[in-house]
């Protein structure tokens, strides 16, 4: 073989593998120089500081030594590895506890988040990882909210006083309020429910400087502003309610930015899109209501869970439904146009309309049992899943107000009119038992009817032939003689029994 300087040796030392001739075996699996093909364990994959020691620590005893083993000690290196993966994911889960009866006598003295699961329940083992996640998470910061997991199944009693109906179903129990998460099942929007209900109910916000921090911070929040009132009784009772969802805060009229014009006070705001809406009990009804209904920016990237949600707010849905990987001038255009309409005639919409874009068709064809085209767009009731289609072409965001205004008119055909299959299904569906039930019913009196005719004719026979027989009594001195006697009504009751 070829030797090289001194000066190269000195730069690339001898490879031992070189002098017997041969490359190296390749690597194990814990070792791949691709990052895609190292194990790396969903629960020591977070951001925290604890989580990224434990990952390098199991990277460095899964180093390359081992690949330089023999063969005959790459598998003790190996179980080595394993071990410590098994070591991390133990030491990820030390930080959810397992709760059991004690806990319904013990919990009130912490605040507590909990995931109430069932062994063999699909979701709840996709759960499971970033679950331990959370716990890791809320350890390394310091959070005063205790993570932990309780077998419902096992302890059926304390989960049915907690109200669980369904796996899995999180939970953060604070004193004697229990409260639901039906966010995402993600990390990061887990942790800041946690944080948002764990927290106060009404945060102040004291200096124009707070305030400009939550804003940056938060896409939406509310803002009580004003002293003692009804008003503020109504804006906590709304907050307790929904504080599983957004911010509630509360200022002086001083530290509210300048632009933010009130005519009267106390007043409840609305911060999202880079405006404000001011609540009008006139206009807006009731306060929870407003706020449940305000609690979404204007335009949103659709899901299955955002139309679940939108479904409470009364609030019908526009939606483009187009396919994003298509970057044809058809799917960006409608896209577009749904975005300037959200923005330009917010005034005119926002109480009635929410807005926003679907990539692909397959869960809202589902939804509604019908096949729309892509692209497309679809204006949803979520809450009687009744939609509207397009009747017109639609060129401009005027066009698109113009389509918006007439189904608020009611001069756009609806889901009963094009799609026949969705309406006979709701409509026909319930005709059909009532039909079945009222068929039942009628059958069931005939039976009785007759039963109740026959003997009414008989009673009526023996009422028109009663003066007759009164006759015949008073006719004995002619010496006739007196025809067979009626029968008795009694007679008649025991055939009826009979």
């Amino acid at each position: 073989m070829r030797r090289g300087s001194a000066h190269a040796q000195r730069r690339r030392p001898a490879r031992a593998w070189e002098s017997r001739g041969g490359p190296p075996a390749p690597p194990p699996p814990c070792v791949q120089s691709s990052p895609s093909a190292r194990p790396r364990p969903a629960s020591l994959s977070g951001s925290s500081s604890i989580g990224r020691r434990c990952l390098f620590l199991l990277r460095g005893l899964c180093s390359s030594p081992v690949a330089s083993m023999a063969p005959r000690r790459r598998g003790a290196g190996l179980r080595l590895c394993a071990t410590v993966f098994l070591l991390g994911m133990a030491f990820c889960k030390g930080f959810v506890e397992d709760l059991d009866e004690s806990f319904k006598d013990n919990r009130k003295d912490d605040i507590w988040l909990v995931d109430f699961y069932a062994p063999w329940c699909g979701h709840c083992k996709k759960l499971e990882p970033i679950w331990n996640e959370v716990g890791l998470e809320m350890k390394s910061i310091g959070s005063p909210v205790k993570v932990g997991k309780m077998d419902a199944t096992s302890y059926s009693s304390i989960a049915s006083e907690f109200g669980v109906r369904g796996y899995p179903t999180i939970k953060l129990l604070k004193g004697d309020l229990a409260y639901n998460y039906r966010g995402p099942r993600t990390k990061d929007d887990i942790i800041e429910f946690a944080h948002r209900v764990s927290g106060a109910l009404i945060r102040p916000l004291p200096s124009q400087q707070m305030f400009e921090h939550v804003q940056k911070r938060h896409r939406v929040f509310f803002v009580y502003i004003g002293g003692e009132s009804p008003l503020k009784e109504k804006y906590i009772d709304a907050a307790s309610e929904l504080i599983v969802y957004t911010y509630f805060f509360s200022a002086s009229e001083d530290v509210v930015p300048e632009y933010v014009i009130l005519k009267e006070m106390p007043a409840v705001l609305v911060f999202k899109d880079e405006t404000y809406f001011v609540y009008d009990e006139y206009e807006d009804g009731d306060l929870s209501s407003w706020i449940n209904r305000e609690r979404f920016q204007n335009y949103l990237t659709m899901d299955g869970f955002l139309l679940y949600e939108l479904g409470d707010t009364g609030k019908l849905v526009a939606i483009a439904v187009i396919d994003e990987k298509n970057t044809s001038n058809e799917h960006t255009r409608l896209k577009s146009i749904i975005q300037e309409v959200a923005r330009d005639y917010r005034d005119q919409f926002h109480r009635d309309f929410q807005f926003g874009h679907m990539d692909g068709n397959d869960y809202i064809n589902t939804l509604l049992m019908d096949e729309l085209k892509v692209p497309t767009v679809v204006v949803l009731n979520t809450s009687n899943q009744q939609y509207f289609l397009l009747d017109r072409q639609i060129g401009s965001a005027e066009d698109m107000a113009h389509f918006i205004r007439d189904i608020l008119d009611g001069t756009v055909p609806s889901i009963f009119k094009s799609s026949p299959l969705m309406g006979c299904f709701l409509f026909g569906l319930p005709l059909g038992v009532i039909s079945i039930m009222c068929y039942g019913i009628y059958t069931a009196d005939t039976d009785g009817g007759y039963i109740e005719e026959r003997y009414e004719v008989s009673r009526s026979e023996i009422e028109s032939q009663e003066p007759g027989e009164d006759s015949k009594e008073q006719e004995p001195s002619d010496g006739a003689t007196l025809g067979p006697t009626v029968q008795e009504p009694k007679d008649v009751l025991e055939k009826k029994k009979d």
